[in-house]
């Protein structure tokens, strides 16, 4: 049996959730603006207002949509400078991988950390006034965390794109 190509299935563990393309068509209306009102998006897809409200609420409540959020301009709030750190975790039998990840995550200037694969095994992605203070970042706050072995820095020259 053939699945209709305007249905997609999102596969999250054990939770299969069906989106058809109204669905897909209010998500894209508010991952271009989030603010916009349900009247708004309502009426550039041609769909009943309830109609769009009920469907956000219910992506919301089932946890496809995690929130709305405002895009910052990191540059004019002082942080022009961004950089992601590779860092290698040192397994000990009192702080796990995720434990590790969780004390980087609560540093100021950290805005992303992620457990990946390969060499390194945690990726995090830092903003600050300059290169110097993401070095000190590196240096006096992530390094002396326990449980962290090496770091490599990658500066980042341009954002050429960036989802949220």
């Amino acid at each position: 049996m053939d699945q209709d190509p305007r249905i997609f299935i999102v596969r999250r563990s054990n939770h299969v959730r069906m989106l058809d393309d109204k669905d897909l068509a209010i998500l894209r209306q508010l991952e271009k603006d989030s603010r916009r009102s349900t009247k708004a998006i309502a009426n550039d897809l041609d769909m009943p207002r309830a109609t769009v409200y009920e469907r956000i609420r219910r992506m919301e409540e089932k946890g496809l949509i995690k929130g709305f959020t405002a895009i910052l301009d990191h540059s004019m709030l002082g942080e022009p400078v961004t950089a992601f750190i590779l860092v290698s975790f040192l397994p000990s039998a009192v702080f796990s991988q995720r434990d590790v990840a969780q004390k980087i995550a609560s540093l100021d200037g950290v805005h992303e950390v992620h457990l990946i694969s390969g060499e390194y095994d945690i990726l995090v992605k830092v903003r600050g006034t300059s290169m110097q203070a993401i070095g000190s970042l590196v240096i006096d706050s992530i390094r002396n965390i326990e449980g962290v072995g090496r770091t490599l820095t990658c500066a980042s020259f341009a954002s050429v794109k960036e989802e949220y």
